[in-house]
């Protein structure tokens, strides 16, 4: 597959802010607003506060804001307020072939980034806006460089090898939980040689165990060279005399694949933002995840 890859961002170029999944906290979300006002200048629409039960906003709100980002020209990047549930039910209404600008977010966000792999789109798994202003400047550094710079970044380094091993590849992912949900749908991205990235939040390890396993079921691991693995945060049985990350290292141990854990990639206290669509090289002997290209154009 041929990766398009977004123009680079410059300060003060317009981006936009949108909310396609769940409500947010107001006064956090600002704090991160803040962040990102010091160096772009944001676009958010007057209905971006909107709830509606778990979403926020109805459906048809969220598509049209979504998708009037995904058109703007004009604009250099979209970023999301925050996750929570809602974006999936918006795929079959956004124009993902024509995105102009460059779509960044994770968590529930997974499923556009999903979506927008599965027609060749580079994007970038990265902060939420109500993350945004939690993370240390090494973080926003490491954000803003990657949507500015046609460079590589550095490499970034997890905390356990589980199956040793190099692997190269494209690397696409995301949240386990919302990535394996699309499963035998047209928005999964071809899988065939790449590097795996998979992240959780609140997910008890017997969960992780059944999300896994469908992902081994459909053939995932039979087609991909590698698997990364970020922070898994909040996901203890309690009481258990065992951990999630026993779990995912019998899991992983079973598929035989070079697999690292403990990248701060996810829900953890560090989101590091990573490229989806490009080429890493995972060295699970050193615990170590290594880009071989930026994530926009030179």
């Amino acid at each position: 597959m041929r990766w398009l890859k977004p123009l680079p961002l410059r300060p003060r170029d317009p981006v936009h802010v949108v909310a396609p999944a769940g409500p947010f906290d107001r006064p956090t979300f600002e704090v991160g607003l803040a962040v990102l006002a010091e160096r772009y200048a944001p676009i958010l629409r007057p209905d971006l506060y909107a709830a509606h039960r778990y979403l926020a906003g109805e459906d048809t709100r969220r598509a049209e804001e979504l998708s009037h980002a995904l058109l703007d020209p004009n604009a250099r990047a979209i970023f999301c307020a925050r996750g929570g549930y809602g974006s999936a039910r918006l795929l079959p209404r956004l124009p993902l072939a024509d995105a102009a600008p460059l779509f960044t977010g994770f968590s529930d966000l997974t499923s556009v980034h999903a979506a927008l792999q599965a027609l060749g789109r580079v994007s970038i798994h990265g902060p939420v806006i109500t993350q945004l202003g939690k993370q240390p400047q090494a973080v926003r550094d490491a954000f803003f460089r990657l949507l500015e710079s046609p460079e590589a970044p550095p490499p970034l380094t997890g905390t356990a090898t589980y199956v040793p091993g190099t692997a190269e590849g494209v690397l696409l992912g995301g949240n386990l939980s919302v990535f394996s949900r699309l499963l035998g749908t047209p928005y999964l991205p071809p899988l065939d040689g790449a590097v795996l990235l998979l992240e959780d939040v609140t997910e008890r390890p017997y969960r992780i165990d059944r999300m896994w396993t469908h992902l081994r079921l459909a053939g995932v691991f039979s087609r991909v060279r590698g698997i990364v693995l970020g922070d898994f945060t909040s996901c203890e049985e309690k009481g258990a005399d065992y951990s999630s990350a026993d779990v995912l290292r019998d899991l992983a141990r079973e598929e035989g694949l070079p697999c690292a854990a403990g990248f701060p990639i996810g829900h953890g206290d560090l989101n590091f933002p990573v490229a989806l669509g490009t080429h890493v090289r995972l060295d699970a002997d050193a615990a170590r995840l290594t880009f071989l290209e930026g994530a926009v154009r030179a």
